[in-house]
């Protein structure tokens, strides 16, 4: 991790987006940790902003998540989208999902101010199936996933603006999850420096999913309050 003394062997994506502890568990997550950089054009990532500015402004930063997880955060659901951007999320679809993989109708919306984080946490069955894809928008960030047994196990995804990336299987279930604070954004030697980042998340649907509870980022004890944005 940064500021170890084990750097970077290699990069799944073979461009350099994806880092980890060694070959092993590099070679173990090739395909359930996933960096696809410039998925969005500069455009699109414009449209999503553009759509998602209004709802989010009516919310202020908080900074005490109902499970102490998110630092500096605001947060909504939607489920109407323009044109434009349905295309966009069917793309996401199409990248993340399998074809008849029915998705959660929700999209999670997570605002992060600069200074804003997100701990390490490993996603609720409750709540989230097996396959979580995000988009970044604004900021570049890093990403990093420590299994949760064995934690010298480790990956950083490094999510520049316009990127998507995809979480499934042991990487969802096996490894905790977190976006770095500002201070420690480092991707092996390289410092990322940190802004107000959005992403936009889809998930599968959980086999069982609670009657009344909506999907949320993190492991909840219970049904948290609702933040849907229909708009």
């Amino acid at each position: 991790m940064a500021g170890s003394g084990q750097r970077a062997l290699r990069a799944v994506s073979g461009q350099g987006w994806v880092r980890g502890s060694g070959p092993a568990v590099l070679s173990r997550l090739r395909d359930a940790a996933v960096v696809r950089p410039g998925f969005l054009s500069a455009a699109e990532e414009e449209t999503l902003r553009r759509e998602l500015e209004p709802a989010l402004r009516r919310r202020r930063y908080e900074y005490d998540h109902w499970d102490a997880a998110i630092h500096g955060f605001r947060e909504t659901e939607k489920s109407r989208w323009s044109e434009a951007s349905q295309a966009i999320l069917q793309r996401v679809r199409e990248a993340a999902f399998g074809p008849n993989q029915v998705l959660l109708p929700l999209v999670h919306v997570l605002d992060l101010e600069p200074k804003g984080y997100i701990k390490p946490h490993v996603d609720s069955v409750k709540f989230c199936g097996a396959t979580i894809a995000g988009l970044s928008l604004l900021s570049s960030s890093v990403m990093r996933l420590v299994h949760t047994q064995e934690p010298t196990e480790w990956l950083e995804l490094l999510l520049e603006p316009g990127s998507l990336y995809i979480l499934r299987g042991s990487a969802r279930y096996d490894f905790s999850h977190e976006i770095l604070r500002d201070q420690d954004s480092f991707f092996g030697e390289r410092r990322i420096p940190r802004d107000r980042r959005i992403s936009v998340i889809c998930r599968s649907p959980p086999e069982e999913q609670s009657p009344g509870c909506s999907p949320q980022s993190t492991d909840p004890p219970g049904c948290p309050p609702p933040v849907t944005d229909s708009v």
